[in-house]
């Protein structure tokens, strides 16, 4: 990736970020996390379920790891449409609420958006659905620092 700006349209960017899941960043493509769309500032990346990511056995529950690497790799993305390019960027803070259990044998999709963005922080939000997002499983707010400059 040696030119680190996004294309304008929305599947250039789409073609573009997907990177990031297959080939820049190992434990996405381990977990399966595939990028399915993208906005101007905001990211939407899918979790499938797998039972290698099941937390308690008796429950068939994805365990907080996973759900928090989904949650943090949409995040980042979001960035990343935002500003209109990659950069080095480090997760500060990242709180999540879990809202209820996820059923199992559904997969996870988190809709995270970059919404303010300063010389220094970024500032975004999410929220992890089985589909119905009047529903979700978990909402996220997290800070991340932008570490170029």
């Amino acid at each position: 990736m040696s030119d680190f700006h996004l294309p304008e349209d929305k599947a250039g960017r789409l073609e573009r970020c997907s990177l990031f899941y297959t080939d820049v960043v190992p434990h996405n493509h381990a977990l399966g996390l595939t990028l399915v769309d993208v906005g101007a500032a905001e990211a939407t990346v899918v979790l499938p379920y797998a039972d290698f990511l099941v937390g308690n056995p008796e429950t068939g529950v994805i365990a907080g790891g996973p759900v928090t690497t989904l949650i943090d790799a949409a995040c980042g993305t979001s960035i990343f449409l935002k500003l209109g390019r990659f950069l080095p960027i480090v997760t500060l803070d990242l709180r999540i609420d879990y809202l209820r259990p996820a059923r199992p044998g559904i997969a996870l999709t988190a809709v995270a958006e970059c919404y303010r963005t300063t010389r220094q922080v970024a500032f975004v939000r999410a929220l992890v659905h089985q589909g119905d997002k009047d529903n979700p499983v978990a909402s996220a707010q997290g800070t991340f620092m932008r570490t170029e400059e």
